[in-house]
């Protein structure tokens, strides 16, 4: 595992983890809590004996509630704060092995693929200076040939008398120098060079259809690259189009492949986190008829127990044992309840965390309080047409009044129900900033009742608008 993760969790409290999330995430202090103890358990694991290590496994959490209260944005942020590989599925896209559909273990390698992306810019920032330095020699060596071998003359014939070599070294030096100096100074951008890149070899056609066959593919894929020739091909660009291409190229010289995926099995063992969502879509109706679509529910949490279990899974990056992965599953169980998971599942995810509905001041809250809250967003993204957008205090007050009675009264969407209703409120105001006079626009409780109050008193129109 890389050490700059290490010295985060090591940093990181419960408590300091909590403080970090509500920077974010408005409310629901228990999910915060309990995600927050599993990710100190994990540094705390590391410190055992091994002989002990190995046993100690990480308590995986249900989230139960509704949509919009946070429960995705929780888990994402956790994985943020320690650069830990993160994947969220939706159940409900997983069938059992045998039905058309993605296999389970796609969730493991997906994972996997998450934990390359990490630990690759976690490389590329170390060997960047470096790999910036040999693209300057490449640029100079594109503006300045090396001298050519010497020539072959006929027998008998006399060549030309060279110059001294030290003096003639001595003056490509100096131009190689005023070169470089002009280079970095931004001056030869907009000259012309031309550029070989190396090719890359892809079947022509789909070996195999979809479903449960994604990770036989892709191993022909790279099969197919190994075997077919890789032609190259040269293009004339500027310098300033080159640099980019070339600093990739030459970082991906400098990085090894297989320690990249040793790294990334390792990080993906120790620190990845799953989210499942809609684990109640996968329940089946209760007292159902083990026909239809029933039986595929089943057949999905049959196949997710022995991931949640522990096994190991087959990569392209090598093998990957899931017993330390920790799991976040979530759920809104309106139709069903935990206890209709299968007993061996529901055992899985020993820590239950049942979510709480927004009420009106976490509407409020939720506008102003996030340092990327939807206010500050909005702002932005006007201040970009040099429009000042500012919120009056009461302004605030009624779209979180209508957005949680919109929420009572028709389907209840949680936070989401706020991007309706700011988009609705600032629509004309989008449109017009680019020809807008009136540069300072304030947005005030009397502008936010013209816009929306008739909406959300006519029930009818507000299912469909708001």
């Amino acid at each position: 595992m890389p050490d700059h993760q290490l010295e985060q969790e090591r940093e990181l409290t419960p408590r300091q983890i909590v403080a970090e999330l509500d920077r974010d995430i408005v409310g629901q202090a228990e999910a915060k809590r309990a995600v927050a103890i599993a990710l100190r358990n994990r540094w705390r694991r590391r410190q055992l004996p091994e002989d002990l290590r190995q046993h100690v496994t990480p308590k995986n959490i249900m989230l139960i509630g509704p949509t919009g209260v946070g429960k995705t944005e929780i888990a994402r942020r956790l994985a943020m704060l320690v650069g830990a590989p993160f994947v969220k599925a939706e159940a409900t896209k997983y069938t059992e092995v045998g039905y058309v559909g993605r296999d389970v273990e796609g969730l493991v390698r997906d994972l996997v693929e998450a934990a390359i992306i990490l630990v690759r810019n976690s490389e590329r920032t170390r060997v960047e200076e470096q790999a910036r330095a040999r693209v300057e020699q490449r640029l100079l060596d594109l503006l300045l040939p090396p001298v050519a071998p010497a020539q072959s003359w006929p027998e008998g014939e006399a060549p030309p008398a060279p110059a001294p070599a030290g003096e003639a070294s001595e003056r490509r030096q100096r131009s190689r120098d005023k070169m470089r100096a002009r280079l970095a100074a931004g001056e030869l951008d907009d000259r012309e060079v031309d550029i070989t890149f190396p090719g890359r070899s892809v079947a022509p056609v789909s070996i195999l259809g979809a479903g449960n066959f994604e990770q036989m593919e892709m191993d022909l894929q790279n099969m197919f690259e190994k075997i077919l020739p890789k032609p190259s091909q040269t293009r004339r660009m500027t310098i300033r189009q080159a640099r980019p291409l070339l600093l990739q190229q030459e970082v991906d010289n400098l990085i090894d492949p297989e320690k990249i995926s040793q790294a990334a099995v390792s990080l993906t063992e120790e620190s990845g986190i799953i989210f499942l969502d809609e684990i109640d879509k996968i329940t089946g109706d209760e007292g159902g008829s083990g026909r239809g679509p029933d039986v595929s529910r089943q057949g999905v949490q049959r196949d997710l127990l022995p991931i949640v279990e522990g096994t190991t899974v087959n990569t392209k990056h090598g093998p990957v044992k899931t017993d330390h992965i920790l799991f976040i599953a979530a759920g809104a169980f309106h139709r069903s309840k935990p206890s209709d998971l299968m007993p061996e599942l529901q055992g899985r995810f020993p820590i239950r965390v049942e979510m709480h509905d927004l009420t009106r001041d976490d509407f409020a809250r939720i506008l102003r309080e996030p340092r990327a809250s939807l206010i500050r967003q909005y702002q932005a993204l006007l201040s970009t047409e040099g429009i000042t957008l500012e919120f009056a205090e009461p302004a605030i007050e009624v779209m979180a009044d209508l957005a949680f009675q919109v929420n009572q009264t028709t389907q209840n969407i949680g936070a989401r129900r706020l991007h309706t209703i700011l988009e609705r409120v600032l629509e004309d105001l989008s449109f017009d900033a680019p020809d807008r006079a009136d540069k300072h626009v304030v947005i005030d409780e009397a502008l936010v009742r013209q816009r929306l109050e008739a909406l959300s008193q006519d029930e009818d129109l507000s299912r469909f608008i708001l």
